[in-house]
C-alpha cells in the first residue's frame, strides 16, 4: 500500500480556507471597550484617536472632516476613498455620524460639537463726536443732498485747517517752545 502524501497545492487550499476562517472569527469592534460604546460614539470623539470634524456638500458629492488626534492634522475625504489610513465606509446625515475603517478596527464618528465660550456682553463704541459728514449722508441722495453733503465736508476741512492753524500758533507763542518743553539754560 502506498502512502499518498499531500501535494503543495491541496495543502495551500487548507491554509488558505483556515485564515479565512480565522478572520471571520475576528472582532469588528474592540473587546476592551464597552459593549454599548459603538452605539454611543464612544470611542471616538475627543478622546479617540480621530474625529468627525466636519461635513461639506461638494460637486463630487458629500465630503468628511476626519481629524487625526495623534498626528494633529485634517482630510476631507468621500466615502470610500482611501490613502489616509482610514476609510469613511458610510454616513448616517441624520445622526451626523460616520462609520470609519481605521487600524482594522470599525469606528463610528459623531460629528464633534464646537465648545464656544462668550466673551461677556459686548461693548458698544459711540463715537464721542460725530462729525458733520458723516451725520448728513442719505440713502439715494437728490442733487439738494448731495450738495449739502459736500458743503458739510468743506466745512469740516475748515474746521481742521483752523484747529491746526490755531495750535501751531499757540506752540509758537508759548515761552518754551515750539515742543512745550522747558529748554536748558546755556551752559549748563
Amino acid at each position: 500500500m502506498r502512502l499518498t502524501l499531500f501535494t503543495p497545492w491541496a495543502l495551500l487550499a487548507a491554509l488558505a480556507a483556515g485564515t479565512a476562517a480565522a478572520r471571520a472569527d475576528l472582532a469588528q469592534s474592540s473587546p476592551f471597550l464597552p459593549a454599548n460604546a459603538a452605539d454611543t460614539g464612544a470611542q471616538a470623539g475627543a478622546g479617540g484617536p480621530i474625529e468627525l470634524r466636519g461635513v461639506m456638500s461638494t460637486s463630487e458629492g458629500t465630503e468628511y472632516c476626519i481629524y487625526d488626534t495623534v498626528k494633529r492634522s485634517s482630510a476631507w475625504v468621500g466615502l470610500n476613498e482611501a490613502g489616509n489610513g482610514f476609510m469613511v465606509k458610510s454616513a448616517d446625515p441624520a445622526g451626523d455620524s460616520v462609520t470609519v475603517a481605521y487600524q482594522g478596527r470599525t469606528m463610528k464618528l459623531v460629528l464633534r460639537t464646537a465648545k464656544v465660550a462668550s466673551a461677556g456682553p459686548g461693548m458698544v463704541v459711540q463715537a464721542a463726536n460725530p462729525s458733520a459728514v458723516t451725520q448728513t449722508v442719505v440713502l439715494n441722495p437728490t442733487a439738494a443732498d448731495e450738495q449739502r453733503r459736500l458743503d458739510a465736508v468743506a466745512a469740516e476741512v475748515r474746521r481742521r485747517r483752523q484747529e491746526r492753524e490755531k495750535a501751531a500758533q499757540e506752540a509758537l507763542a508759548s515761552p518754551n517752545g515750539p515742543g512745550g518743553a522747558a529748554l536748558p539754560a546755556p551752559g549748563r
